[in-house]
């Protein structure tokens, strides 16, 4: 198959199944990860997901050029058709469940995208990241414009984007691509203990910093701050919330509920 889902301990483990194609998106991959999206977002027992690639040279190199024909429909069948063409991003930024890239290797193009996409991005030490697309005349089209300017300030990003030049991993955690690198056999395990550390947070709380943290991006500041105190109210009184404060008082670990 070429993407897998393991889920354990309420972590959901993505893998990017074709190592021999560098884990790059063919049709039926692409197909696969919007049906993954989807479960991340409605599956009750997954808290917390981490995306990686098989193998250890790449996490993904974006689109399969090799093996995705360019569609013969027009732009605009494929927006707003019947069956719209599936994109490898699709809904994965409906998910208010925190999401982890494991960069293990090349996230150049659609695979820099992917990871851009998720809430926090880890690396291997061989981690490399690029956007060539001006290089064959095009654009990135997967958010690539729009999440790496977000990610990493105006200038940094207009000089990966306008030189398509591809940058290591520690230029990476020093324009703040990344949070952390790591040596490859231990990204999964770093990668692991950060998901745990999470899913052991009140989930509704931990879900609601990340919505109103998005969300905060588009609007003023003090429109922000009363999204911010609304959700702290809608919070206030439940269970998990007051099972945090009774774990608290009675030196014990809290047990949440999602409730």
């Amino acid at each position: 198959m070429p993407l897998t889902i393991t889920v354990q301990d309420r972590i959901a483990t993505v893998t990017l199944n074709r190592p021999q194609a560098y884990n790059s998106f063919d049709m039926e991959m692409r197909t696969e990860m919007q049906a993954a999206w989807r479960r991340l977002r409605s599956d009750d027992d997954i808290w917390v997901a981490i995306i990686t690639g098989a193998g250890d040279k790449a996490f993904s190199t974006g689109s399969d050029l090799k093996n995705s024909l360019p569609s013969q429909r027009s732009f605009a069948s494929q927006q707003y058709g019947s069956e719209p063409v599936p994109t490898f991003l699709g809904d994965l930024h409906l998910v208010d469940k925190p999401v982890i890239a494991a960069i293990n290797g090349y996230a150049v193009g659609g695979g820099l995208e992917l990871a851009l996409a998720c809430d926090i991005r880890l690396c291997s030490d061989n981690a490399s990241f690029s956007l060539s697309e001006v290089k064959i005349g095009s654009i990135p089209g997967g958010g690539g414009t729009q999440r790496l300017v977000r990610a990493i300030g105006m200038s940094d990003a207009m000089l990966m984007l306008l030189s398509g030049d591809r940058i290591d991993a520690a230029e990476a955690l020093r324009i703040g691509l990344v949070s952390r690198v790591t040596a490859q056999v231990d990204l999964l395990e770093q990668a692991n203990g950060l998901a745990r550390r999470i899913a052991a947070n009140a989930p509704l709380a931990v879900r609601a910093v990340k919505r109103v943290a998005y969300q905060g991006l588009d609007v003023p500041l003090q429109h922000g701050l009363a999204m911010e105190r609304q959700v702290f109210g809608l919070l206030y009184s439940s269970a998990d919330r007051i099972e945090g404060r009774q774990a608290f008082s009675e030196k014990r670990p809290p047990v949440y509920r999602g409730e």
